[in-house]
């Protein structure tokens, strides 16, 4: 069984696409076999693009907090509660 990964981390902005940069050796490491198709990976991070439609439904923008996590043998993205009130 794989160990569950819960990161909170901010969305980016990279090249002007909404980004997530999770650090390779503080979890990405685990959480890249679920995100292959929507990833890429340099020398030190998981990069995952969030799309509009998903940056929409979650109500995150660029500076937004996120949770990501692996839990049920999934990847999953939900809107941190540190946004509440901002």
């Amino acid at each position: 069984m794989d160990n569950i990964v819960c990161i909170e981390g901010p969305v980016e902005d990279i090249d002007g696409k909404m980004m997530l940069r999770i650090p390779l050796n503080v979890g990405g490491e685990q959480l890249k076999k679920y995100v292959v198709s929507i990833s890429t990976v340099d020398e030190q991070y998981l990069n995952i693009e969030i799309k509009p439609w998903l940056a929409e439904k979650l109500n995150i923008k660029v500076g937004s907090f996120v949770y990501v996590d692996n839990k049920e043998g999934k990847f999953t993205i939900t809107r941190s509660e540190r946004n509440d009130g901002i």
